[in-house]
């Protein structure tokens, strides 16, 4: 099965930690600590698949992580595997309705935030009887969200385990009793030189009123490369950004004060491409599926260094390269860094970087509609006449599905597949802004 789900997700070859868990959760319960970005979510889910039963109709395996973006990473991770299992997901701001719906007739493997997971039991959603698996992600990350109360009711609810599975990119000084963790098999990635990632270092130095043409100059020297831009405080994210648009810099943001739906959106169009600059807060740090990194860049600092190490891992991730700039006073020196990196020099007349070749399409039906990506390339490529090389990725939601078409192409296309239906039904297509 494990052979299968590595040709479905089109690798070759296992990395050494995702070795190492699959050996260790056939002996024990295991502890994984591994860097972000070093490909945790295959290191419990390979070794899930040879704990599931065809034969049993309810739920086998619980996943509870710390954010929403995290459940629906692993979702489509688990979907891709193709094993014919059913997959759920349950998190705050998503329809409670849909979730109960889907419980109805329940996955064989759920994954949830604490908060909402909890929410389901305390309604009887869904049975814990046959509940053999438990797998904590992002453990740390869960503690530091202060789901420690809901974590506790929820395992305290499953009389069945008989495997738990810990991840985490920090090492903690003792694991809580709740997680019933005992004799764990502990695999320790953290100080691996091997999973060390090849980030080259620089710094910007700007006066804190020039800090922002500063920015401005360095964005337009890095081009159309994925860039994360990363500040401490939401508001901040919110005066940069109409900033840049000020400049005609595109963009998009993410944090914790936006809506669930927009903060799904940014994500979905910078993973596609339409948009190659997100601005962000630490929430963007860690558990996120936006791969391909080139660029981090810290506007603000974090006050110490956990946040700054977990931020710089958003880049070079596995065998890429990648670049961290620091952005500071002239008489700014974190107590985290050894030595100030080298000064990254900047253009005197900033040139906005190329606009992205590609944008996005809004189609407003999902899986729960029965739509799948076979049906969206194909209404694009029959009836909107495009290639395929015009078509990138797409992403089908509950209710809603984006599709990623080149930029010169995608009004024309717009144009042909207005009126045309879609599982014989009509719905709205139109350009995501």
């Amino acid at each position: 099965m494990i052979k299968q789900a590595l040709e479905n997700l089109k690798i070759t070859a296992l990395n050494e930690m995702q070795q190492a868990a699959i050996s260790a959760a056939k002996k024990s319960d295991v502890i994984l600590l591994s860097p972000t970005g070093s490909g945790k979510t295959l290191g419990f889910l390979l070794p899930l698949l040879e704990l599931l039963n065809p034969e049993i109709s309810t739920v086998q395996a619980l996943i509870m992580v710390p954010s929403r973006e995290l459940a629906l990473q692993i979702e489509q991770v688990f979907r891709t595997i193709g094993s014919g299992f059913k997959v759920n997901c349950c998190y705050g701001g998503h329809d409670v309705k849909i979730e109960r719906n889907n419980l109805s007739q329940p996955p064989a493997v759920l994954i949830g935030t604490p908060g909402r997971i909890a929410h389901h039991l305390r309604r009887h959603s869904f049975t814990t009887d046959t509940i053999t698996t438990l797998i904590l992600d992002e453990f740390d990350k869960a503690l530091e969200f202060g789901f420690q109360e809901d974590m506790t009711f929820i395992i305290k609810q499953m009389p069945a385990i008989r495997k738990r599975i810990l991840t985490s990119a920090t090492k903690m000084q003792e694991i809580p009793s709740f997680t019933g963790i005992v004799r764990p098999t502990q695999l320790d990635y953290l100080t691996n030189a091997v999973s060390k990632p090849d980030i080259k270092q620089k710094a910007v130095i700007a006066e804190a009123a020039d800090k922002l043409d500063a920015l401005f100059a360095l964005i337009c020297k890095i081009g159309d490369k994925a860039t994360l831009v990363f500040c401490n405080h939401r508001e901040a994210v919110d005066r940069i950004s109409d900033l840049l648009y000020d400049r005609g810099l595109p963009h998009d943001i993410f944090h914790g004060g936006m809506e669930q739906d927009d903060r799904e959106r940014a994500l979905l169009k910078f993973r596609n491409g339409s948009h190659r600059l997100l601005i962000t807060t630490d929430l963007a740090s860690r558990g996120l599926d936006i791969p391909e990194i080139e660029h981090v860049v810290h506007y603000q600092l974090p006050h110490n260094e956990e946040p700054y190490v977990h931020r710089n891992g958003r880049t070079a991730r596995m065998h890429a390269k990648g670049t961290s700039y620091l952005m500071l006073t002239p008489d700014e020196k974190p107590t985290y860094l050894k030595e100030i990196p080298e000064v990254e020099e900047l253009p005197e007349n900033p040139k906005l970087p190329p606009i992205s070749p590609w944008a996005t399409l809004y189609i407003a039906a999902g899986k729960k509609d029965k739509v799948n990506k076979i049906d969206i390339v194909g209404l694009l490529l029959k009836k909107g006449e495009l290639a395929k090389e015009d078509v990138g990725l797409i992403e089908v939601l509950d209710h809603s599905s984006y599709a990623a078409v080149k930029r010169n192409r995608i009004e024309r296309a717009v144009q042909l597949i207005k009126g045309e239906k879609i599982k014989n039904k009509k719905v709205k297509i139109d350009i995501s802004i």
